[in-house]
């Protein structure tokens, strides 16, 4: 069969015979013999060239009329004769192109531990790759024995030393605070190093008091794009505020939630966050700040089943605080989960919402008599209810789950349902179903 650019080959033809032709005549032109008769050889010469020229245009057409009824009649003969006339084949489609690898550094806040090393030493142990999980460590405090320590790694880590050790002006009623606004200050600073003169994209923040387990680094890379995708997501967290050993299912590892309280302890935020917050950080107890309504707007975080971080810190300027009762008794992943060749769109809240908010609903109630009888008139998930600040602080007391609510939102909750595991079976302590916000006088 003639191919559709037979037309462009031949109009080419003709385009070059044209112009042989016109050039042929040009030469073949006898000189002029008196200037007098110039300005009538000009105009007989384009005169000439139009004639020419309209002659061309005519012959043209007509070739492409002729090209235009062979190519009817040659289809006619192919079909006639039982030809399969051969397609264009479809244009190859383009290699997909790598994507360039994720890096997401890991920013190690440090002060006066000299214990910061059991927290680097899993860090490289575990950590897959040093181009794309950089590890910088920022001092605070200016301890010779922690910078020690740091320097003693060499080039496996950065480290950055906060310029600002003197003490904070706080209000009188704050002083035993200091070290709260102390802390606070080297955040600021760590993270405009970071997002301003690094110019890093994301970053997983911990602190020198935590230990991480060995599919830390898959987890955070697993759960990077879905940061990028779902704007109603503003962290990944690797903390389970409620992530004791008898409150979590440790036969499901896998297994990830939507949080709408801030855990921190391990999180991965945005360059777009800090863009957000910095600007209005706060001086001091920077940590629930995030948790108010003002920061939050609706947004949430996702959080781990079972913890991918644990804290071996008592000291700090908590004085221990809920250490003793619960951080201490965190479960920490021991195995591997391949988090990035599992599908984790249901994480996306559109999706989440048409299964994990049914599932809960579709539970049936007990009362918290019956959990702590163990007295099973129900198999699978049950809910228990709570109906306002009180019933909820009490239940959460029962059944050893961190009772404290910060701006109205329950520890590791999610529209208000904190899911967790007592004596082998799945529980929701849910409000009513026709929920209809936090309260932040809760807190």
């Amino acid at each position: 069969m003639l191919k559709k650019s037979s037309l462009v080959l031949w109009g080419a033809a003709l385009f070059i015979a044209w112009n042989g032709l016109l050039l042929l005549f040009l030469w073949s032109r006898p000189p002029s013999s008196s200037s007098s008769s110039s300005s009538d050889s000009a105009d007989r010469l384009t005169a000439d060239v139009i004639r020419l020229a309209q002659d061309a245009e005519t012959e043209l057409e007509r070739q492409k009329d002729l090209l235009r009824q062979i190519h009817r009649y040659s289809g006619l003969w192919g079909r006639r004769r039982g030809v399969q006339l051969t397609p264009k084949p479809p244009p190859t489609p383009p290699r997909p192109q790598p994507t360039a690898p994720i890096v997401l550094p890991v920013l190690v806040l440090a002060c006066d531990r000299s214990t910061v090393r059991r927290c680097l030493d899993k860090l490289l142990l575990y950590r897959p790759s040093t181009q794309r999980f950089p590890v910088i460590v920022s001092q605070d405090c200016g301890h010779a024995e922690t910078a020690r320590v740091i320097a003693s790694y060499g080039d496996a880590v950065a480290h950055i030393r906060q310029p600002q050790l003197g003490d904070v002006a706080v209000p009188p009623e704050h002083r035993k605070f200091q070290g709260y606004y102390k802390i606070a200050r080297h955040y600021r600073w760590a993270l405009t190093q970071i997002f301003r003169t690094f110019r890093y994209r994301a970053v997983i923040v911990v602190e020198d008091d935590l230990e991480v387990a060995p599919d830390f680094f898959e987890y955070f890379q697993a759960t990077f794009p879905l940061l990028l995708a779902d704007r109603s997501l503003w962290c990944v967290s690797a903390w389970n505020d409620n992530g004791k050993e008898q409150t979590v299912d440790v036969a499901r590892a896998d297994l990830l939630y939507r949080t709408d309280f801030f855990p921190g302890l391990g999180w991965l935020l945005l360059a777009e966050l800090w863009d957000e917050l910095e600007p209005k950080w706060p001086q001091a107890f920077w940590d629930d700040w995030m948790r108010q309504p003002e920061q939050r707007r609706e947004r949430s975080c996702i959080r781990p089943e079972v913890s991918r971080t644990m804290t071996f810190g008592r000291k700090g300027v908590s004085h221990g605080q809920f250490f003793d009762q619960y951080l201490k008794f965190i479960k920490l992943n021991d195995r591997f989960v391949p988090f990035t060749q599992l599908d984790l769109s249901y994480l996306k809240k559109d999706a989440y919402e048409r299964t994990f908010l049914p599932q809960v609903y579709a539970a049936p109630e007990v009362k918290v008599e019956e959990l702590q009888g163990n007295r099973r008139r129900h198999e699978g998930a049950v809910r228990l209810q709570y109906s306002g600040r009180d019933s909820f602080k009490a239940f959460a007391k029962a059944l050893g789950l961190m009772d404290d609510l910060k701006s109205g939102v329950p520890r590791a909750g999610y529209r208000g349902v904190v899911s967790f595991v007592y004596r082998g079976r799945r529980v929701y302590l849910a409000p009513p179903a026709d929920w209809a916000g936090y309260d932040p006088t809760w807190s």
